[in-house]
């Protein structure tokens, strides 16, 4: 039963994914992967605290963390982008960008936790 629900929210994140990089944005610097992936890490946070505050179900857990914000986040693009970067020659950009995704979603991470704790309700 459980793989039916990281599907299901593997399904929700990848379309939440692709409807994020339908906005347009057309410069150098992946802005829309990088926001991506904050959102995730923000979720991912905010799930993890709500789980620490309150216990969610093994299933919830799997849907939104596994599922969810596996299929919305993008390590795999972000890793791409960073080498198409440096290999056009846009070696700060690419040191930037890698740089900021870390640890931005690390911060997402943080953040998603204190903000679970400042809204649910135990």
């Amino acid at each position: 039963m459980g793989f039916l629900f990281v599907a299901l929210g593997g399904a929700l994140g990848a379309v939440l994914r692709y409807a994020i990089s339908l906005i347009p944005c057309k410069t150098v610097f992946p802005f829309l992967t990088l926001i991506t992936n904050i959102l995730s890490a923000l979720l991912m946070g905010f799930v993890t605290g709500a789980a620490l505050k309150r216990g969610l179900p093994d299933n919830a857990l799997l849907f939104l963390r596994v599922g969810v914000c596996g299929g919305f986040s993008t390590l795999s693009a972000l890793s791409l982008e960073a080498y198409n970067l440096f290999q056009n020659g846009n070696h700060f950009l690419a040191v930037l960008y890698s740089l900021l995704s870390v640890a931005l979603c690390i911060a997402g991470i943080w953040a998603g936790i204190l903000l679970a704790e400042a809204v649910v309700k135990n």
